[in-house]
């Protein structure tokens, strides 16, 4: 596992820093998918290491933190990302997710607007998911073990050999089913609005984000709103890897920029 840069200035668990930022570069929260971890998004953290300092969130349940309970309430996975962040959000602040954690950024997001408006971010770019109102549930929790591991092969993420390593897949499997269980019981987004913008990216052959359902996502911002698509599938992010992190660069820009002209400077 590689050794966060900043492995010992989050007393919480929940961040992971892998690169030294960059002097005056905002700070990027990336929130991963479902079964999915702050490892599993370093090269992301890597590419995008010379224009934000990036840090990862490690859900409980899984690697470093395999003995902690696994959350399946989204709201809970948000109110303690606050609670990491409000001590470090010093740099002008941004959030990514992807799939799951989409609908976790926007939480978190929802909350910083609300409870701490100095701490509100300047942007989110939200990824492999239809707009939070829109409430999604394949049943994926209820499965049996062998179904819900042919199911992550389905979603084209997780190599066959993995899947046959039945030990590996005994510790993996209870954080991702109780990370379906908390986005099947997800009911939020309804009415709710940003204040900053909301850009929504998505894999253009991803089956499991209709285009019409990313689009909704513009519902949930009352400033600026941009879809972005990527040649790939649900896991676009590691075929176009630099593509991405191109539009994530630019998009940081933007934001950062939105926000001088908003504030009056």
């Amino acid at each position: 596992m590689k050794r966060p840069y900043g492995s010992g200035s989050d007393p919480t668990g929940w961040l992971r820093s892998y690169h030294r930022p960059p002097a005056g570069a905002p700070t990027l929260v990336v929130f991963p998918h479902a079964g999915g971890s702050a490892t599993g998004y370093y090269s992301l953290s890597a590419v995008l290491s010379d224009s934000a300092e990036v840090l990862n969130v490690q859900y409980p349940g899984r690697q470093d933190r395999l003995g902690e309970r696994c959350i399946e309430d989204i709201g809970e996975m948000a109110d303690r990302v606050v609670e990491a962040l409000l001590p470090r959000a010093h740099r002008p602040l941004a959030l990514f997710g992807h799939s799951l954690g989409s609908i976790v950024a926007y939480e978190v997001a929802l909350r910083l607007e609300r409870l701490h408006p100095d701490r509100a971010p300047i942007g989110v770019i939200v990824s492999g998911r239809p707009a939070a109102a829109i409430h999604l549930s394949r049943g994926l929790s209820r499965m049996e073990d062998e179904e819900l591991a042919s199911s992550i092969f389905d979603l084209a993420g997780t190599p066959p050999e993995l899947l046959a390593d039945k030990d590996l897949m005994a510790a993996v499997l209870p954080s991702l089913r109780a990370d379906f269980k908390a986005a099947e019981s997800y009911r939020g987004g309804v009415g709710s609005r940003l204040a900053c913008p909301l850009y929504a990216y998505s894999g253009a052959q991803d089956f499991n984000v209709p285009r019409e359902g990313l689009l909704r996502w513009s519902e949930h911002t009352a400033a600026a709103f941009t879809a972005r698509f990527f040649e790939g599938g649900h896991f676009y992010l590691q075929s176009s890897e630099h593509e991405v992190a191109r539009a994530i660069a630019d998009d940081l820009r933007a934001f950062a920029a939105a926000s001088l002209v908003g504030s009056g400077r």
